[in-house]
């Protein structure tokens, strides 16, 4: 595949093209509310850090990327990860501040060119585009691609899987350290998605009519699902790693 890399800073026109990419995503997943921070506004305060892939010979966009500056100082790297970076990046931008650190929030393939390598084309891309940024390293909060077929693994254990080899046994965690990514610890809270049961079932289908768990198809824990008080709440780990760029 001929594939041009570039960012909406670039190339403002994909965005809407950006948007109407198929992807993968689990549609529960689409109502974290931190995500409303970041992404109404990717193309006008973002769009240097919009990574935007298209197949040269056809124009179609293949895959996405999206990262976000703020301040972390001397702190360590957040429990509330991926939420926790979208609020920083946020505060940060109100405020004026100049940012010390960047982080990956998202790289997206279009579902059919999934498992042929693009997403460490699109990860080496992110990593490029935040040395020329002036970053010393890109920070990840990364979704393990396969922890969702083992709900009931603590992350801590999980992350801490490995092949023969010595690389991680989660395929996405694999990449970012084949990338030269470091595992540096949990996200404990990284996303948190509330909702009363009736949107729970629209979200998913499933029916969430008892009080306790709930393996939710594409989820990395269960759900926590209290019909008393008619709300369940996910609260998914994520994995730090840090990538050195210089």
């Amino acid at each position: 595949m001929d594939l041009e890399i570039t960012t909406l800073a670039e190339r403002p026109e994909l965005e809407s093209r950006l948007w109407s990419m198929p992807d993968s995503w689990p549609t529960f997943m689409m109502h974290d509310p931190a995500a409303d921070l970041f992404y109404p506004i990717v193309g006008t305060e973002y769009a240097e850090f919009a990574l935007v892939a298209v197949d040269r010979t056809d124009g179609a966009v293949v895959a996405r990327a999206f990262s976000a500056p703020f301040v972390l100082g001397d702190d360590e790297l957040p429990d509330d990860g991926w939420d926790g970076v979208l609020w920083r990046a946020t505060t940060t931008r109100r405020r004026g501040s100049a940012p010390d650190a960047v982080s990956a929030l998202e790289i997206t393939i279009r579902p059919d060119l999934q498992g042929k390598g693009l997403s460490a084309v699109m990860l080496d891309a992110m990593r490029a585009q935040a040395a020329r940024l002036g970053f010393g390293e890109l920070l990840a909060p990364v979704r393990p691609n396969k922890k969702h077929l083992q709900p009931r693994v603590p992350m801590t254990d999980y992350a801490a899987l490995r092949r023969e080899d010595g690389l991680p046994v989660d395929p996405w965690l694999r990449v970012h350290v084949r990338a030269g990514g470091v595992i540096d610890k949990i996200a404990r809270r990284s996303m948190v998605v509330a909702g009363t049961l009736e949107e729970w079932r629209s979200w998913t289908g499933l029916p969430f009519d008892k009080t306790g768990d709930v393996e939710v198809p594409g989820a990395l824990v269960p759900v926590h699902c209290d019909v008393d008080h008619g709300h369940a709440v996910y609260v998914e780990p994520n994995v730090w790693v840090r990538h050195r760029l210089h």
